[in-house]
């Protein structure tokens, strides 16, 4: 047509011969936002006769991601991702610390030079068994693992060295060994999972990366929780040495192990939030760490307001606390606020108690008393005690400040659950009527020539359990502080239920042979 015009339009990418017949295929791919320089997706062909059409389908290819989105935005590396994802994530101070921590040691020696667009679930498959290998990330050659970073002697006593070692001596102790590989614990790789997660997350977010590489590898399984809180008798002696030591120290145990708050939560009580006439306590602050590293009051762990009932016996202890505050405040002439912290060294409650510093002497009047526990672990003894006494999940929780309506202490004391729920069972089966059981036997002649069937009641199986016991014991096979099979142990070899077994240690204790006690077991007494 007469004066029209035709436009040509550019080609989108490009492809180049190299001088060794290579063909190099490169597409604009748009600015990097961190480093503002221009990106492009390139690859290489071999020269060979198909190599144009082959480097046809690459440049489509490369168009078509960028096109869609489907490119890497970025140059980025995976130690600025981090660097930026830690600058943005809302997290406890403490909690940003883990991050950091886990970072500097685990992933960025491994991860950290790599660019975001490069990690993929293979990568991130490769790293998780790097770390299930070893967790000092060694290079599996024989090497020496020392004990300090700083200058030192591997050997404290080359002159005198102990042969063979002995584990009793303090320089042996301090020796450096062997690197022996030890893998990563799985709860530790779980975070850094949901560390790489959520980095990759906000990556995608930030149109950095198209797909979430987290998101394509089974991520590790979360491990069972193995609460150990202290026998009754064990949690018994700890209250009462705490009490004779201190009485404001004795009042600080009782009300955590009744309330089964955490140590955050009990140093950052104020008068204010103890109802004693309605036998109330308001929990809805903690003590914990800021980003500088000092101590502060804050909201509780889960963000939760909760009200605690008090028995009676916790309400009178409280009363005979306040009021040796208050006999000591008014001697010293200071004014005891209703905003003052219950637990304090300061006469006014001025100042509330480190928590680090609780849990230390907790632990030294444990070690000193033969029991290996912590501060924490009460809060697992009020938790089990509940269960245990037949209280509803739902209420546990409450009173721990659990979030997920329960969904954390079911799995958290899942063998708390299954040991009630057994002791129910037993009940119930103490209370069936004995059943008897026709047991067929040879046919037997009668006096008429004809064969009948004989019937017999045996002795409950847990009743044969109980004799069996009960004659090793008396012969001596089983002597006095020996140990009894475990529950497991009698259920297999009896092939019968947990329950049937538990039962006949039951009598077993009832008669005064065995001494037993929850989470320890059995011994001849």
């Amino acid at each position: 047509m007469a004066g029209s015009t035709r436009r040509r339009t550019r080609q989108r990418g490009h492809i180049e011969e190299l001088r060794n017949g290579a063909l190099r295929v490169k597409v604009y791919a748009g600015q990097d936002p961190i480093s503002k320089r221009q990106l492009y997706l390139t690859e290489t062909v071999p020269p060979g006769p198909r190599a144009t059409k082959q480097a046809e389908r690459i440049r489509t290819r490369f168009l078509n991601q960028v096109d869609e989105k489907r490119h890497p935005r970025t140059s980025a590396t995976v130690d600025q991702l981090l660097d930026k994802y830690l600058d943005v994530i809302d997290v406890e101070p403490r909690t940003r610390r883990g991050y950091k921590s886990v970072i500097g040691k685990h992933i960025r020696p491994l991860l950290g030079s790599l660019k975001v667009g490069r990690v993929g679930a293979e990568v991130l498959d490769s790293f998780y068994a790097e770390l299930r290998r070893c967790r000092d990330h060694c290079d599996r050659r024989p090497q020496l693992q020392h004990r300090t970073t700083q200058e030192h002697d591997c050997d404290p006593h080359p002159e005198t060295a102990c042969t063979p070692a002995d584990p009793t001596c303090r320089d042996c102790q301090r020796m450096c060994k062997p690197h022996i590989c030890r893998p990563l614990g799985k709860s530790s790789i779980r975070q850094i999972h949901w560390i790489l997660s959520g980095a990759f997350k906000r990556a995608v977010a930030w149109d950095w990366i198209a797909v979430n590489p987290a998101d394509r590898v089974e991520h590790p399984e979360r491990p069972p929780a193995k609460p150990q809180p202290p026998a009754v008798a064990d949690a018994a002696k700890l209250i009462e040495e705490a009490a004779r030591r201190d009485p404001d120290w004795g009042a600080f145990v009782w009300m955590t192990t009744a309330t089964g708050a955490r140590r955050g939560e009990m140093c950052a009580l104020r008068r204010e939030d103890i109802d004693l006439d309605n036998k109330v306590v308001h929990v809805h602050r903690a003590i914990s760490l800021a980003d500088d590293g000092s101590w502060v009051e804050k909201e509780t762990k889960t963000h939760q307001h909760r009200r605690i009932v008090l028995d009676g016996e916790t309400v009178e202890i409280l009363r005979e606390h306040e009021l040796r505050r208050q006999s000591a405040s008014a001697e010293l002439g200071v004014n005891l606020p209703r905003t003052a912290y219950v637990f304090s060294n300061e006469p006014d409650g001025s100042r509330f108690l480190i928590p680090d510093s609780v849990s230390q002497r907790y632990e030294r009047m444990a070690k000193a008393l033969g029991i290996e526990t912590t501060l924490h672990k009460l809060r697992h003894y009020s938790a089990t005690e509940l269960i245990n006494a037949g209280v509803d999940i739902r209420t546990v929780a409450g009173r721990l400040g659990h979030g997920g309506g329960g969904a954390t202490t079911l799995r958290v004391y899942a063998a708390w659950l299954s040991e009630a729920d057994q002791r129910a069972a037993e009940q119930l089966a103490g209370r069936m009527p004995v059943r008897r059981r026709a047991v067929r036997a040879g046919p037997e002649a009668s006096q008429d020539g004809a064969a009948t069937a004989r019937t017999e009641t045996p002795a409950d199986p847990y009743v044969q359990i109980a004799d069996d016991v009960r004659g090793a014991i008396r012969i001596g096979v089983l002597k006095p502080g020996d140990q009894l099979p475990t529950i497991k142990d009698l259920s297999a070899s009896y092939q019968v239920s947990s329950a049937t077994a538990q039962r006949a240690v039951q009598l077993l204790k009832d008669e005064g042979l065995i001494e037993a006690s929850r989470g320890r077991r059995a011994v001849v007494a």
